[in-house]
């Protein structure tokens, strides 16, 4: 039984139910993805609907140093000097690495459902510890001076966002940051867009929605509302386009790899579902990519933040 099991209980007994309740439009064992599609690799208890292999570990750093650019820096929250940091969904750790070095005197944690990079030397204020939001922190309330969360729209079905959210708040102590970081599979979300884009968004959307997840961009929009639904005060709001392509520069071009290569990593559960070809759903992806260029469309993100009272 693992330590931070006995943890638990700082808990009120109603947020355990309502984080226990499966009721989150997707079930374990419902619609499914192979645990091998091709040479991807899937969770298939988990409705996270990208896969969890070399490919993915990549792509999560390329993607981590793209929104670094884009956002000028890590985080907008106007931390001081925390004691301890708390990312939740890390991914491959390289955000809490660097939050790690930023800040020496803090110990920072990566929490997430498996340790998908292993390094040997992280920094030595880290720690990684497995667990998933979806069952709750294995953290005691008020620990951490800083809580971020990063692009898990297709991790966390959209019925489950307001009760993640208070586990967040939950283990921030007063005074302390909660970040929030969030982008949109819909079509809106990716405008001007041409037919093969919003075409690829409708068969991506389907495909999360089967899983509960937002296909529509409501958990992009409500941020600020969770936020301050759960408690928080001080909360800001910042939505922000990154351009697709080259007509965007070297950010957009480098944003365009990375959304082609997130397409392409469910181009086979998607065509498996849709009984399309994943040939054909590949050269939409093609074809998808081409159109950035020549509608010069910009994909939606948003960050909101707040404080503890």
């Amino acid at each position: 039984m693992p330590w931070w099991f006995f943890r638990r209980r700082a808990r009120t007994s109603s947020q355990a139910a309502e984080l226990a309740q499966p009721s989150r439009g997707w079930l374990p064992g419902e619609v499914s993805l192979p645990r091998l599609q091709g040479s991807r690799r899937y969770l298939q208890e988990q409705p996270y609907l990208l896969p969890k292999d070399l490919g993915e570990v990549n792509r999560l750093d390329f993607q981590h140093y793209i929104l670094r650019a884009a956002l000028r820096g890590n985080y907008l929250a106007p931390l001081q000097q925390p004691r301890r940091i708390l990312d939740v969904g890390c991914g491959t750790g390289q955000w809490a690495f660097e939050l790690a070095q930023q800040f020496p005197q803090a110990e920072v944690v990566g929490l997430d459902l498996e340790q998908v990079k292993a390094t040997t030397s992280p920094p030595p204020n880290y720690r990684f510890v497995q667990g998933d939001i979806l069952q709750g922190l294995p953290f005691d309330n008020n620990s951490f001076d800083f809580v971020h969360q990063r692009l898990l729209f297709l991790a966390i079905p959209q019925a489950a966002w307001p009760t993640a959210v208070q586990e967040l708040v939950r283990v921030t102590a007063p005074g302390g940051w909660v970040e929030l970081v969030e982008s949109s599979p819909a079509p809106q979300d990716l405008t001007p867009s041409g037919p093969a884009t919003q075409e690829f968004c409708r068969l991506g959307g389907a495909l999360a929605a089967l899983r509960g997840l937002d296909a529509e961009g409501i958990v992009l929009r409500s941020l600020a509302h969770y936020l301050e639904k759960a408690g928080l005060a001080n909360v800001h709001y910042h939505p922000f386009d990154v351009p697709l392509g080259k007509w965007g520069g070297r950010l957009g071009s480098l944003m365009a790899m990375n959304l082609h290569e997130a397409w392409k990593a469910i181009s086979a559960p998607t065509s498996a579902r849709f009984s399309r070809s994943e040939q054909e759903i590949l050269q939409l992806i093609e074809q998808a990519s081409q159109e950035w260029n020549e509608f010069q469309t910009q994909l939606h993100f948003a960050v909101a933040y707040g404080q503890k009272p």
